[in-house]
């Protein structure tokens, strides 16, 4: 019986004791999986709160402003920046029903719109709007906001509406100034007077506008697509293809250039051409912008103008100053010797013509010589007037001696008929002196071989009416050491005479004053005018003392002359200044001969030489103080004679010539001739014009402001006696 109760209550405890450590294992795994859940719980909590973290840093640092919406448009979440843009308090609006939100938006019409509009999907899977958002405060500028709505997906449903808010204000007014700017230009470029063209870096037009399509005689949709470069002469494509490299190349950032172009009917006209290069924002060349100017009528009047400043008014042949640069030129060249020959030609008796039958029938007389030396010459050499009746020609030719005479036989030939002058037929005859460019002349140079056929002409007039002279060593012209021998004798000899041309008052011609003109009385080559002995002084070294001669010849006459009321004008240039020897001189014969320092007046003359501030200026003062009255000669010509008026202390201006002789057929000497002449008078400035040859000239000078005159008109220079 005991052993039966032990089986039963053994097996109990098995069993008990079995549950329990099933029970204390199940425990043990509860717990342990509960620890496990704890572990990932706290685990998801970290990565949420990274999460977050994360989410706040990116909201921080982006320009996107974002909202979390429930399905039932209540706002979930707010970012910093999306409240700071839409001007909200974040806590305040959190939980807030979207279409409560104090928000005032307009749309592209300027109408308010709702906020659950605007943030909204509206079934949508992606809605971007752009409103306006006005601010609360008054005053406050309003921005622009670009809103975009896209669904958040979950499971079973969509859990959420994302929306991202952007202010792109700046943005906008950058659009919006670069279509105002692209605009304007358009309008500008389009309605523009000139030729104006966007042309791509191939060197071809994108687009054009009208003037351009004017000047070219087409139309704006041809030049699209157009070659830049067909549009111009051949000639010029070197200057633009070099041009357009230099932008390319950073060279420079524009160029103009004065080129030819070619319109639709093939006819050239002149254009300056204006180029920019354009680049982008990467500084890579993009484009350039050109613009193109017709200028024809301009390049034809800075064409004449270079025409008048070269050549005669009158007869139209080379002037001086053009005769001095071909002859320069063609003795430069190799092979001068024995290939350049010089001829100058005088009239014979022309002053008679002019005083008996005036100087309208001497013009006529001048321009009928004109044509028969253009005709002598047949275009094989350069013909020139110099002034008066005295004539130059320039020929180059392997046989110089051989084409200087015929031309010199056709001269003579040419004027054995008398000229038709009105009803009158008037005999006309020359002198005719011709200098050879032999070593000698070639090394001295264009003004000796001038010179040397100025002193032919001389003999030759001396010898009789219409003969020919060649120049040779017995009319040796003098070096400059033998030519200040030969001056100091002249000087000392009384070879050096003073003649004088009247002054007049333009209102009656009533002679004022005098013009003092030194002349050489040569013993072997006669009366040698200026043009054959001053260029050569400077370099001899004697002008200072020609000045002082000139000017103690004057005094004494002065002294002799009892009309305190007439003056006399010497002309002294800036080479003959500075040492003060001529000023002391001057002042020294003055106090001498006890004349009135106002009655001698000096003429500067090459006033481009005179800087101020130099003893040059310094010693004009000390003259003018003294009471010795300064003109400006040449007035209107030279580098910048008007700086002297300031600069110098210049009492009066003597008109130049060259203006004179233009009136009054030509308009543009008339325009500056009154203009010249009212600034002189508004400075309070004598004004005397010289060269009047006509009572016309007389007449337009005297109604424009000219006070007194000189010329032909009034008589020529004389001598004392």
């Amino acid at each position: 019986m005991g052993a039966d109760l032990v089986g039963p209550y053994g097996v109990v405890s098995a069993v008990i004791a079995l549950v329990a450590i099933v029970s204390l294992v199940t425990v043990l795994v509860l717990l342990r999986r509960e620890r496990a859940q704890t572990r990932r719980n706290a685990e998801l909590v970290h990565v949420a709160r990274q999460l977050r973290r994360r989410y706040d840093a990116l909201q921080s640092v982006t320009h996107e402003g974002v909202v979390v919406q429930s399905h039932d448009a209540r706002v979930l979440d707010l970012s910093e920046r999306a409240a700071e843009i839409l001007g909200v308090a974040r806590d305040a609006v959190v939980g807030v029903a979207v279409a409560d939100l104090p928000l005032v938006l307009l749309d592209d019409r300027g109408l308010a719109v709702s906020p659950a509009q605007v943030l909204g999907r509206h079934g949508e899977p992606e809605r971007t709007t752009v409103v306006t958002l006005v601010p609360p405060l008054a005053g406050a500028r309003p921005s622009v906001v670009q809103v975009t709505s896209r669904g958040v997906p979950a499971d079973d449903d969509e859990a959420a509406v994302l929306t991202t808010v952007v202010d792109i204000t700046a943005r906008r007014d950058v659009e919006v100034a670069l279509s105002r700017s692209e605009t304007q230009f358009r309008v500008a470029m389009e309605n523009a007077p000139i030729g104006m063209a966007l042309v791509d870096l191939e060197w071809r037009i994108t687009e054009a506008n009208v003037a351009l399509a004017e000047l070219l005689g087409t139309h704006v949709q041809a030049l699209r697509g157009y070659p830049m470069a067909d549009l111009s002469a051949p000639e010029d494509h070197a200057a633009q293809r070099a041009a357009t490299d230099r932008l390319l190349g950073g060279g420079q950032q524009r160029f103009s250039l004065e080129m030819r172009c070619r319109r639709a009917d093939e006819q050239l006209v002149w254009v300056v051409l204006d180029a920019a290069l354009v680049r982008g924002a990467d500084g890579r060349p993009d484009h350039f912008v050109v613009q193109v100017r017709d200028a024809t009528e301009s390049r034809m009047q800075a064409e004449m103008l270079t025409h008048r400043a070269m050549h005669d008014p009158l007869t139209g042949l080379a002037n001086r100053t053009l005769l001095q640069e071909v002859l320069h030129t063609a003795l430069s060249q190799p092979g001068a010797v024995d290939r350049v020959s010089v001829l100058a030609c005088d009239l014979d008796g022309f002053k008679a013509v002019n005083d008996r039958y005036g100087h309208a029938a001497g013009d006529d007389i001048l321009v009928h010589v004109a044509g028969v030396l253009r005709a002598a010459t047949a275009g094989g050499g350069t013909v020139a007037r110099l002034g008066g009746d005295e004539f130059v020609v320039v020929l180059q030719s392997v046989h110089a001696a051989r084409a200087v005479f015929e031309v010199a036989n056709a001269i003579h030939a040419g004027l054995a008929e008398p000229v038709r002058v009105g009803r009158r037929r008037l005999a006309v005859a020359a002198s005719v002196g011709i200098a050879l460019a032999d070593q000698h002349l070639v090394d001295a140079g264009a003004p000796t071989l001038l010179a040397a056929a100025d002193a032919a002409l001389y003999r030759a007039k001396q010898g009789g009416r219409g003969r020919t002279e060649v120049y040779d060593a017995s009319m040796e012209l003098s070096t400059a050491p033998t030519l200040q021998r030969e001056i100091v004798h002249a000087i000392e000899h009384d070879e050096l005479v003073v003649h004088y041309q009247p002054i007049v008052d333009l209102s009656d011609a009533r002679v004022v004053g005098y013009e003092a003109l030194v002349r050489w009385q040569h013993p072997q080559r006669g009366l040698l005018l200026p043009g054959a002995f001053l260029p050569h002084l400077q370099e001899a070294g004697v002008s200072v003392l020609l000045g002082q001669f000139v000017a103690s010849r004057v005094v004494e006459f002065l002294a002799r002359t009892a009309d305190d009321a007439r003056w006399v004008s010497v002309n002294v240039s800036a080479d003959q200044l500075g040492d003060s020897e001529l000023a002391t001189r001057l002042l020294q014969d003055l106090s001498r001969h006890r004349v009135t320092a106002g009655r001698l007046v000096l003429e500067l003359t090459e006033s481009s030489l005179v800087a101020s501030g130099t003893r040059i200026r310094h010693e004009l003062t000390q003259l003018s103080a003294a009471g010795v009255p300064i003109l400006l000669d040449d007035f209107g010509t030279g580098v910048s004679p008007l700086s002297y008026l300031r600069d110098l202390p210049v009492a009066g201006v003597k008109l130049d010539m060259s203006f004179t002789s233009g009136i009054p057929h030509d308009p543009t000497a008339g325009k500056v001739t009154r203009a010249l002449g009212a600034l002189a008078r508004e400075l309070a400035m004598v004004t005397i014009a010289e060269g009047i040859e006509n009572e016309e000239q007389a007449d337009f000078l005297r109604r424009n402001g000219w006070r007194y005159g000189q010329g032909w008109l009034y008589g020529g220079a004389l001598p004392l006696a």
